[in-house]
């Protein structure tokens, strides 16, 4: 797709956070921190589980894969930001700034149908213990995942179907760090009224919706867990506060850029910085502190790790 013929603008500039320099040395070292944690962390997480035999459960698999999917949130936007903070022209090619887009919904929306598998997996395991490996088996959970990315990069697929042929001929400035969708078509030199309804309609409202199927989901396990209280269930219910936090944290920033009626409002950019920077490091944070066999696993693996370097090293010193 030839998207540079269609614009006669080439490049983007992104207009960034802040022009204070002692708000730039403070974002870089807090974004620079929270992604080399985000990063580590999360490839923690999917290294633990894909090595240890005793998490080889759905629950694990889907969290492994979730550390996945927040690894490459990760990527999407924040070094770019790290890198033009002391930049004076931060610029980012009409290309790049497609892709930045096409990632970012892709990514969002597979974690969005990933989160709902969970906490479906959340009911089978509270509400049904005994058909959970039945239901819950390796089968599906490789089927949930399929699906997660398939919709998901559909779903961006069709928003950029409506959006790469707009022209672009006047402004090029973007009031963010980043390419998002709201602030990228209000540039185009058409009427975007319906096409920023649309965007609403497809981004917003499914966030919207997918946050309250998931929270009537935990509200019924809830009542499901205190009708039938036990030391299984508690254990169970333990997981799912994190499910719960988790969920806040994501959906929290993306409702309120997508279905809030005044997209020009500064504080969006903040959101979207806690969206792309903070939640992927809460997620292995909570996950890994509320979670006793995360925490045994990551320090077996650790000391197996650890013996395995002294022993490279012994042998290397005698040899």
């Amino acid at each position: 797709m030839d998207v540079v013929n269609q614009s006669m603008i080439s490049e983007f500039v992104l207009m960034g956070l802040t022009n204070s320099w002692v708000m730039q040395i403070f974002l870089f070292v807090f974004a620079s921190v929270f992604f080399l944690v985000s990063i580590l962390g999360n490839t923690l997480i999917v290294l633990t589980v894909a090595c240890d035999s005793h998490l080889q459960y759905p629950m694990y698999f889907l969290l492994a894969h979730l550390s996945f999917i927040d690894i490459i949130d990760s990527c999407i936007a924040t070094p770019r930001m790290i890198n033009d903070l002391f930049k004076k022209e931060k610029l980012i090619s009409f290309e790049g700034c497609v892709s930045q887009i096409f990632f970012i919904h892709a990514v969002g929306a597979t974690e969005i149908v990933l989160l709902i598998a969970m906490a479906f997996d959340r009911y089978i395991a509270i509400c049904k213990p005994l058909y959970y490996l039945t239901i819950m088996n390796l089968r599906v959970c490789i089927s949930v995942v399929v699906i997660s990315w398939t919709i998901g990069i559909s779903h961006s697929f069709f928003q950029l179907a409506f959006v790469i042929k707009l022209p672009f001929c006047g402004p090029n400035k973007l009031d963010s760090f980043y390419c998002d969708l709201p602030r990228f078509i209000r540039l185009a030199c058409t009427d975007t009224y319906r096409l920023h309804f649309l965007i609403t309609a497809n981004s917003g409202f499914i966030s919207l919706g997918a946050f309250f199927i998931l929270i009537i989901s935990y509200i019924v396990i809830l009542i499901t867990v205190r009708q039938h209280s036990s030391g299984g269930s508690s254990k169970a219910l333990s997981t799912l506060s994190a499910h719960i936090s988790v969920v806040i944290l994501f959906f929290g920033p993306c409702i309120f850029v997508y279905v809030w009626p005044f997209p020009t409002f500064p504080v969006d950019k903040y959101l979207a910085l806690f969206d792309s920077i903070i939640t992927p490091f809460l997620n292995p944070t909570i996950y890994t502190l509320r979670n006793k066999e995360m925490k045994m696993a990551i320090k077996k693996l650790w000391n197996l790790m650890r013996s395995r370097f002294i022993i490279l090293f012994k042998f290397q010193r005698i040899s």
